[in-house]
């Protein structure tokens, strides 16, 4: 080292003392305050989610308040700094679950974050590993103690309820006449139906020392179906899913166009077309999945199609690919035994990771919910599957470029319920510009909607739901 640059005796010291204050003070201390990347609520319906994303694991401690319901979570090792700060602004008034969260350092190198909940909760501290483009992330899942009936949703629907009002084109029911949904609500309250109650207990309403069980998910097996005669209406619910949302925006375009905000929008203009058919007389409901910005779990989606008993599942999504020339829109159905191709084969694995992107608490998933996740699928279903993919394939294809002139097949998690026919239609890849702008445009969006009736309408036209054997 030249002379001019070597260190002074003083210089050495004064490094020497740094490095000895390094090693008494350990790394946690130094990179106290300056761990976390972003914070970000998820509120919606059916649970809100706070994320708090950090460099390294956090280390917390919770404590659960029934009356008034707050929960407390203090995390260690950590000063109070803009971006926890931040998240008492980023709390909606519309917020059904959270009313407010407060933020403070309650003790050296210990900051208390307190939620204040609009209603009992069950709430679920977790964390999860990077994945993805994210780091390490805090999780607090606030479910509310009595879960959301998805039946009710659609008569509050349809009554211009909080999920929105029906379209005013829908047919009112004779008055003389009793509301098919309704009929179904009062079926499935005279029946001894599990999937209304929780089989697990109820979580204790002091303190949790550790994550509590979620809500109940319904049994994936043998679930109540109403009765069903010929000449008489019935309810037909198309369960609409629309992939990703929340922490998991999905595939994202050229433009910065994420695939969870254009099949939502894409999922809203088909339950409009939905809710205002009637098919041989019956009336049409479509039930979604998730109607806002948060994450469904992949099991989740198939119980809660399977919880209102939906006749079809459909669900929306957009393509990428690393290579921007691929174009085309695709349909999806199950397989029992193995891909129809290598790409239907790396697509499903790509979908069916969701869950880790998106964030599931494993370690307290109802047994319900992972058995949903297993290889139930059936024959007939699939059959059933493959006539509807068909159906809405031609339809697709009457409007826009497809990938595939036929239906391929994989195993999709998403496709997984037993009694329902499911496909999963890919609208175009977002990962190609041209595509991308179509799928941002509010026309080209309707005209899917419009492609997508139209397969429904085939479908059910030779295939009648009522024709179709179901348990009482």
């Amino acid at each position: 080292m030249p002379e001019n640059l070597s260190p002074s005796p003083l210089h050495r010291r004064t490094l020497l003392q740094a490095g000895s204050l390094a090693l008494l003070l350990g790394t946690q201390q130094i990179a106290r305050g300056a761990s976390i990347v972003a914070v970000r609520i998820w509120p919606a319906q059916d649970y809100s989610r706070v994320t708090i994303e950090s460099d390294t694991p956090l280390t917390t401690k919770q404590l659960f308040v029934p009356e008034p319901p707050r929960l407390a979570v203090d995390i260690e090792g950590m000063d109070l700094n803009p971006q926890l700060r931040g998240l008492v602004g980023k709390v909606r008034p519309d917020d059904p679950n959270i009313a407010s969260i407060r933020v403070g350092q309650y003790q050296p190198g210990v900051v208390r974050m307190v939620l204040d909940l609009k209603r009992e909760a069950r709430p679920q501290v977790f964390s999860l590993a990077p994945v993805a483009n994210y780091r390490n992330r805090l999780v607090l899942d606030l479910y509310p103690a009595t879960p959301p009936d998805p039946l009710a949703a659609l008569i509050a629907e349809r009554s211009g309820g909080p999920t929105g009002p029906a379209p005013a084109t829908t047919p009112a029911p004779h008055a003389s006449m009793q509301d098919p949904l309704e009929a179904l609500i009062n079926h499935r309250l005279q029946t001894t139906d599990t999937l209304a109650r929780p089989e697990s207990p109820e979580p204790p309403k002091a303190a949790v020392a550790q994550t509590p069980e979620p809500p109940a998910a319904p049994a994936p097996s043998d679930p109540p179906r109403p009765a069903i005669h010929r000449g008489t209406d019935r309810i037909i619910i198309v369960a609409l899913d629309p992939g990703h949302g929340g922490e998991d925006p999905g595939a994202s375009g050229p433009q910065g166009t994420h695939e969870k905000d254009v099949v939502l929008k894409v999922a809203y203009l088909l339950r409009d077309r939905i809710n205002a058919t009637r098919i041989g007389g019956n009336p049409m409901r479509a039930y979604m999945t998730r109607d806002a910005d948060f994450f469904v779990p992949l099991a989740t989606r198939v119980a809660k199609a399977r919880r209102v008993q939906a006749d079809l599942f459909v669900s929306i999504h957009a393509d990428a690919f690393s290579n921007p020339d691929a174009r085309g829109a695709s349909v999806f159905a199950l397989s029992q035994s193995g891909a129809s191709s290598s790409a239907a084969r790396w697509l499903a694995s790509k979908e069916n990771e969701a869950d880790l992107i998106g964030g599931v608490n494993v370690g307290a998933q109802d047994q319900h919910v992972q058995r949903a996740m297993l290889d139930m699928s059936t024959t007939a279903q699939i059959n059933d599957s493959l006539k509807l993919g068909g159906v809405l394939l031609g339809e697709i294809g009457a409007m826009a470029k497809l990938h595939k002139a036929h239906v391929e097949q994989a195993g999709f998690a998403v496709l997984k319920a037993p009694d329902i026919p499911s496909v999963l239609v890919e609208t175009a890849f977002i990962s190609n510009p041209e595509e991308e702008a179509r799928l941002r445009s509010s026309a080209y969006q309707q005209q899917l909607a419009d492609a997508l009736m139209r397969g429904i309408v085939r479908y059910f036209a030779k295939n009648p739901p009522l024709a179709r054997s179901r348990s009482v």
